[in-house]
């Protein structure tokens, strides 16, 4: 896939098949959108294009109110490579762009810019200053300027219409299970291993403390939760793949803990894994964060959450095999 950051630059596209969006997640519902994308593209013997933007449009505008994203953007752009698309233009979301009326948007970017064949549309997108544009207006300047328009309709998992805020707002809450389902995957991030005090390996239960580089990416909320984690060395090479484990996200109340941490207990591991990247899939919550009288309480607590975990991960293999 091809990646383009400066729309000044951008290549003559062949019968660009076009869908324009955040992305966030590349859920379901997106998947429903580069589905058809890709057989429209096909149809046409085109190329398929995809138009983002950075930084999301929402902390762009509302400067006060920071929205965390479920993905990235190299999350997003790794995604939608896996989904077989063929380029993706990264659009800087500034001043001058978002002052763009719906017209103006339409015309002097996605018309003289990027050529469209085909634009296709999500049924609640909505364009240009003070989002004026919909897929009437879309549909109508199509019809003008010689490009087809086409609206996909709301996803929909076991009647819930799939969207970046309803995953958002999962993951946020701990419903691990909802935010999987529409997504389509195991909700992910990444953490640096850094040096924590060292408790858990006291008590039977050594940790990965990760320090998540990235003020963006949205942390589930405080709670255990049973996971799959990967190890990555410095250069990026896998050490470790796949492994069961639990993590814990919280201040760890027990110990009088005041930070908020994310510790991950790898089940059958003791490798020095200091300076790696863990890469986290959380399969499932499993408890809120509480209080314990002691350490020895909390230590019986962290081996009924092992068990637990382990029954998880064993009913998983169970129903996949």
């Amino acid at each position: 896939m091809n990646v383009f950051y400066d729309i000044e630059a951008l290549p003559v596209f062949k019968n660009a098949v076009v869908t324009i969006g955040t992305f966030d997640g590349v859920h379901l519902g997106h998947r429903k959108i580069i589905e058809q994308l890709k057989t429209e593209a096909e149809e046409r013997n085109g190329e398929t294009v995809i138009i983002t933007f950075y930084p999301h449009p929402r902390n762009f505008l509302q400067h006060h109110i920071a929205v965390p994203v479920i993905t990235t953007l190299q999350e997003k752009i790794k995604l939608l490579e896996d989904a077989g698309i063929d380029h993706l233009i990264v659009v800087d979301f500034n001043e001058k762009f978002a002052g763009q009326t719906a017209r103006e948007y339409v015309k002097d970017f996605l018309f003289e810019k990027i050529h469209p064949s085909c634009i296709i549309i999500g049924y609640d997108h909505r364009f240009g200053k003070g989002r004026q544009g919909n897929y009437l207006m879309l549909q109508e300047a199509g019809r003008e300027l010689g490009f087809d328009v086409r609206e996909i309709k709301a996803e929909v998992v076991h009647h819930v219409t799939v969207s970046s805020t309803k995953i958002r707002n999962a993951v946020l809450c701990g419903d691990i299970a909802i935010a999987n389902e529409l997504l389509g995957y195991p909700y992910f991030f990444e953490g640096k291993v850094v040096k924590g005090n060292q408790l858990g390996r006291t008590i039977g239960y050594p940790t990965a403390n990760l320090s998540i580089e990235n003020p963006e990416k949205l942390i589930p909320s405080n709670g255990v939760y049973a996971v799959r984690a990967s190890v990555h060395n410095a250069d990026g090479s896998m050490k470790f793949s796949s492994c069961t484990g639990m993590m814990n996200i919280g201040v760890r109340p027990t110990v009088d803990g005041i930070n908020r941490v994310i510790e991950v207990n790898i089940f059958d591991f003791d490798e020095n894994i200091y300076g790696s990247t863990v890469h986290v899939e959380v399969i499932s919550f499993i408890r809120h964060e509480q209080k314990f009288s002691g350490l020895e309480a909390l230590k019986e607590q962290l081996a009924a959450d092992k068990q637990i975990s382990q029954k998880i991960f064993n009913h998983r293999s169970a129903a996949s095999s």
